[in-house]
């Protein structure tokens, strides 16, 4: 039996040491790839379509194009791929407006890095990873 193809991942952050954090985090596991960085939502939705991931981690408020217009966007031309949420904001109309947009989970920054990890891993699996804190704002 073969090994399973890695979860190739696209960064969406527009903090530099954010995106270092979570691409190297990431990186230690030999089951996810990440496959391109984007500092705004435009970026992310040009990088999606350059690299087809399988999923972006999407943060929300980003200069120019924020988080939930890029995932309308990405979702409209590539809409097999999965849009998982990772934000520091958990009030209730962010994220109906997230999942309204596509996102299929929606985790807080301030989560355990091996929770984010579980949270890419089952988002990538077609689950809907959602922080216990966030559930509660709903």
């Amino acid at each position: 039996m073969t090994d399973p193809s890695p979860i190739r991942v696209l960064l969406a952050d527009d903090h530099n040491v954010v995106r270092t954090g979570l691409s190297q985090l990431l990186g230690a596991n030999d089951d996810i790839i990440v496959v391109a960085v984007a500092g705004d939502g435009a970026e992310a939705h040009r990088l999606t379509l350059e690299h087809r991931p399988d999923l972006v981690l999407m943060d929300l408020s980003m200069p120019d194009v924020d988080g939930i217009e890029s995932t309308r966007r990405i979702l409209a031309d590539e809409p097999g791929t999965k849009v998982l949420v990772l934000t520091s904001f958990s009030d209730q109309q962010r994220v109906l407006d997230a999942v309204a947009a596509g996102a299929i989970g929606y985790l807080l920054k301030d989560s355990e890095p091996e929770d984010l990890v579980r949270g890419v891993r089952a988002a990538a699996r077609g689950e809907a990873p959602i922080d216990p804190r966030v559930t509660r704002a709903l």
